[in-house]
This record gives structure tokens, C-alpha cells and sequence, in this order.
């Protein structure tokens, strides 16, 4: 089987489904200063799968509200606008890749949010732009839905050769395709137009420590393998990757500060778990 170069992943990229318009536009407004939330809440409204899955986070037991939530208005008062535009973004991407390749989406998933969510708990440590460390969380693996949808046997192939050598998937992606899901997910991400900040910390989540890495890198590193140990993906396979030497004394994340994330992210984690369910 030959291996896979990052001009195959180039070439495929037309085939993967593209991003919605209005995530494109609630991704695009987390850099404006003036946001036009009554057209953004709009244009969410309009899609019935995106509404629907805001409404029943709105209503879940998580926030506990006496009332029914019945409009993308009321949940962005009870919830606040960013929260709305993380869920809507969040479930969006979801529904883009649902259906498409072998991979088990809900483990997935369930990582992927994790990530997030830990990446946005670390934020306010590392002085970031919460909605910024979300994102790049929440696409860190974004590469793997590239490879199992683009290259289907090679992937059957890498998830043999991992079960057969009880090893982490970078290590069986590189073995059997030559490349792994961080170099697809910075082609994706790059194709996407995605700040070049997203991209660096989508290329480097298991990057050791190097000269130039942004701090939005560095947090994705720590997130990734916070969500990891945690075991929010509930994957009986999960491996914790090697965490790089000298991570957290980079960040100047002391004892308490990590613990007050883990606490945070797992009482998050709660509530957005929801929007897995159909």
C-alpha cells in the first residue's frame, strides 16, 4: 500500500463537505469588536437541525431553567450570545462530517469537545481569547475525519496495525500511511482560511516543545492531554500521549490552577455531551 503525501491530501480536499455558511460567519465574528447578534441568531434560526440542538442544551437539567426555551432569542439571554455561537458551531461541524468514513463518531466527538472545552477553561490562565483555544480544540483531530473519509484503507489498515501493536494512533498513522491527522488537519485548516494561529495549534497538538510555538499551541498541547487522561471519550482504546517535558511549567500552570480546569471541564463537559444525542 502506498503512503499518503500532503499533496494526495490536497488533491481530496474538494471532496469533503464544506463548512456551512453561517458557521463560517460565527467563526468570522469572534475577531469583531461589534457583532450583529440579532442577524447572526437570525441566521441560525434558519437551520432547523442547529436550533433544535441549542434549544435542548437551553432546556437540559445542566442549566436547570423553570421555563421552556422556545426560540434561539431567549436561549441567547439565558445562555449569552458566545455560548449560542460555541454550540451552534459545535453541532454544525458535527452534522457536516456525520455519515461519512468508519470512524467511531462518538468517541470522537466526545474528545473533540472535550479538548475544547478544556482549551477554553485554560484560556483565561494563558491570557487567550477563550472562543479562540475552543475552536482550536474542538478541530485538533479535525485531520482524522480527513483521512478515514479520503484514504478509507488506510485507515482500516492503521487501526489494524494499532490493535495489533497496542501503540497510539500517531504512531500507527506514520507507520502504515506515512503522514498523521495533524498534517491533514493543517491542509483542512489551511484550505479553510482558518487564522494561522488554529493552524499551527491544529499542526502541533502532539508536537514536542519548540522555539516559535504560540501559546494557543502550547494550550492545545495541554488540553489534548487533559481531555485524554480524564477518559471523556469513553474509547476503551484511548491512549494519555507523552506529555512534553517542561508543558506546564511553560504555561505556569501550577497544581491549583490545573485542578480548578479538571473540575470546570468535567462539570462543562456535562452539558455539552448533549449535543451528541439526536
Amino acid at each position: 500500500m502506498n503512503t499518503v503525501e500532503p499533496e494526495d491530501i490536497l488533491r481530496k480536499i474538494h471532496n469533503l463537505p464544506s463548512l456551512p455558511t453561517v458557521v463560517i460567519e460565527l467563526l468570522a465574528s469572534m475577531d469583531e469588536d461589534d457583532v450583529n447578534i440579532d442577524a447572526l441568531s437570525k441566521k441560525i434560526a434558519q437551520d432547523q437541525a442547529l436550533t433544535a440542538k441549542t434549544l435542548r442544551l437551553a432546556n437540559s437539567s445542566f442549566y436547570g431553567m423553570a421555563n421552556q426555551v422556545t426560540s434561539i432569542h431567549e436561549a441567547i439571554a439565558i445562555l449569552g450570545f458566545r455560548t449560542v455561537r460555541s454550540v451552534a458551531t459545535t453541532a454544525a461541524l458535527i452534522g457536516a462530517f456525520a455519515g461519512h468514513g468508519s470512524v467511531n463518531a462518538n468517541p470522537f466527538w466526545r474528545h473533540a469537545m472535550a479538548a475544547a472545552i478544556c482549551a477554553r477553561e485554560l484560556a483565561p490562565h494563558l491570557n487567550l481569547n477563550p472562543e479562540h483555544a475552543y475552536t482550536a480544540g474542538l478541530l485538533h483531530d479535525i485531520g482524522r475525519l480527513v483521512l478515514v473519509t479520503q484514504f478509507q484503507p488506510h485507515y482500516e489498515a492503521t487501526m489494524l496495525y494499532r490493535a495489533q501493536h497496542d501503540c497510539h494512533l500517531l504512531e500507527a498513522e506514520r507507520a502504515v500511511m506515512g503522514v498523521d491527522h495533524t498534517v491533514a488537519g493543517h491542509v483542512l485548516t489551511r484550505h479553510w482560511k482558518f487564522p494561522e494561529s488554529v493552524q499551527q495549534a491544529v499542526a502541533c497538538h502532539h508536537a514536542p516543545l519548540v522555539q516559535g510555538l504560540q501559546t494557543l499551541s502550547l494550550s492545545i498541547l495541554a488540553a489534548n492531554t487533559i481531555a485524554h487522561a480524564l477518559d471523556m471519550s469513553q474509547d476503551r482504546d484511548d491512549l494519555v500521549p507523552p506529555v512534553p517535558a517542561g508543558l506546564w511549567k511553560q504555561l505556569g500552570l501550577d497544581e491549583k490552577a490545573l485542578h480548578k480546569v479538571f473540575k470546570n471541564a468535567e462539570k462543562q463537559f456535562e452539558g455539552a455531551n448533549l449535543l451528541l444525542n439526536n
